[in-house]
């Protein structure tokens, strides 16, 4: 995930940030908001941690197995919230994804990282495939509720955490963000 310097920074702040809105939406009126919030918001917050390029900072060989475990116990629990509905499947793909690149991380050595080549290609192809999907359809479901928040139709809206406009951008975001971690393995 150790590209360039300037790229990894904007990773680390374009999921932090993410992370942070999650947080914020864990605070929402709206069940499905909550319920969905907490496990994204580790997401982000993971993917900021390991976007934070190597020159700065080269976590510790534990780092990566903790990582993985914590990914891994995130992936059981959206598969245990799939039985209630598909729309968490997403979210274990996200998770397995990010157990997939800490294993990678912790078997190739520091030199290595952001130079390619690393992972497995036929589950990283996989994995580029799907989120790049996911991008593009995020992106095409965005574009009409954009339009229709902006013209002021929003309404029965408590606060920032319940604005399903920002919680589609904040998950376009973390794909976005994904496929470019995908594409520095």
């Amino acid at each position: 995930m150790h590209g360039p310097a300037s790229s990894g920074w904007l990773l680390v702040a374009l999921c932090a940030a993410a992370g942070a809105y999650c947080l914020l939406r864990m605070r929402s009126g709206a069940e499905e908001q909550r319920s969905a919030a907490g496990g994204e918001a580790l997401m982000g917050f993971g993917m900021a941690a390991m976007a934070v390029p190597a020159a700065v900072f080269t976590p510790p060989s534990w780092a990566w197995p903790l990582y993985a475990a914590v990914f891994g116990a995130a992936a059981v629990r959206a598969l245990w919230a799939a039985r209630a509905g598909a729309h968490h499947l997403h979210h274990l793909v996200g998770a397995a994804a990010m157990v997939y690149m800490s294993v990678v991380m912790a078997g190739s050595p520091a030199h290595l990282h952001g130079q390619g080549g690393s992972g497995i290609p036929l589950l990283t192809g996989a994995l580029l495939l799907y989120f790049a999907g996911y991008v593009l359809l995020t992106g095409v479901r965005l574009v009409p509720v954009a339009a229709v928040a902006g013209s002021g139709a929003r309404s029965g809206s408590d606060g920032w955490g319940d604005r399903p406009e920002l919680a589609l951008a904040c998950r376009l975001s973390m794909g976005i963000a994904m496929v470019a971690m995908l594409l520095t393995l």
